[in-house]
């Protein structure tokens, strides 16, 4: 492989990169790996895999105050061909050697001139300045439409907003949940004392509980998407999807998720394509 192929097959990463830049980072820390301490070999992949995520997240760490946890079938298609095989590695590595670190360099100074962080820093002004009258949603989410190298986030941008609305409203409407035992079987709960107090909070005097109705982000990404994005402690699981409704869409959700309850947020101008088909699939009761 030449320098140029390999040198395009890094950029291609490069520019893929979403906000923590974990991907670019990782290839740098395998780099240097093994330019100061050589004790990988470029061309063998298990030599590295799993041990560069640790290097990586040890300098993520460092700069975006955050580490990796996506799953490690997605951590691992930094290896597949079209981005960073040890073919090209192996290129790579004999240009960084040969130059002192210069690819390590050309990676970390792509992070500092692309920096995604920065380019949140319009955004979270807004929201800081912003008061409760001058506040537009709208104009918030366009903060990272417009910008190219924040739109491929913005599905975790709609989930802090749900997020954020739904936490209040809860807070705001005092939500409480509880849990009652309506058949006080006085000898079963002194058998199972363990199971009650610890796992449902009861006891053979205290037959019932509350507490705050709450969301909680899951926080870890998934490639697919199919993972959580939020849970209630009230029994709602929920995901958050930046896509555009489709009939195709619509019947692949109808019919792939097993729930008694969906719930779908979408836009007011797809509103009427999903009631309709809806009615198509009679699932209007259940979602």
């Amino acid at each position: 492989m030449d320098n140029a192929t390999a040198k395009k097959q890094l950029d291609t990463v490069i520019n893929k990169a979403r906000v923590h830049f974990y991907k670019p980072i990782q290839i740098a820390e395998i780099l240097h790996r093994d330019r100061i301490h050589s004790d990988i070999n470029l061309e063998d992949l298990e030599t590295y895999r799993t041990s560069s995520r640790k290097w990586r997240d040890e300098i993520s760490q460092r700069f975006v105050g955050n580490i990796s946890t996506s799953s490690s079938r997605f951590q691992d298609n930094l290896f597949e061909s079209n981005a960073t095989p040890p073919t090209v590695l192996v290129q790579l590595g004999r240009i960084n050697r040969s130059s002192n670190g210069a690819v390590e360099a050309y990676i970390y100074d792509a992070f500092k001139n692309k920096n995604r962080l920065s380019q949140m820093s319009a955004g979270l002004s807004y929201v800081s300045q912003a008061g409760i009258e001058s506040f537009v949603l709208n104009d918030f989410i366009k903060k990272f439409t417009r910008n190219s190298g924040l739109s491929r986030s913005i599905d975790k941008i709609y989930e802090i907003v749900v997020y954020a609305l739904f936490s209040t409203l809860l807070e705001v409407l005092e939500v409480e949940i509880g849990v009652r035992i309506n058949n006080i079987n006085y000898t079963i709960l002194s058998e199972f004392s363990d199971f009650a107090e610890k796992v449902l909070g009861l006891s053979e005097e205290t037959t019932e509980t509350y507490q705050e109705a709450k969301v909680f982000r899951v926080g870890v990404t998934n490639a697919a998407d199919r993972g959580l994005d939020m849970w209630a402690n009230f029994g709602v699981a929920i995901q958050i999807k930046h896509i555009s409704l489709t009939h195709k869409v619509i019947e692949d959700i109808s019919s792939a998720i097993s729930a008694d309850r969906i719930i779908i947020v979408c836009k007011e101008s797809e509103k009427d394509v999903l009631v309709s088909v809806l009615k198509q699939f009679g699932s209007a009761g259940r979602i």
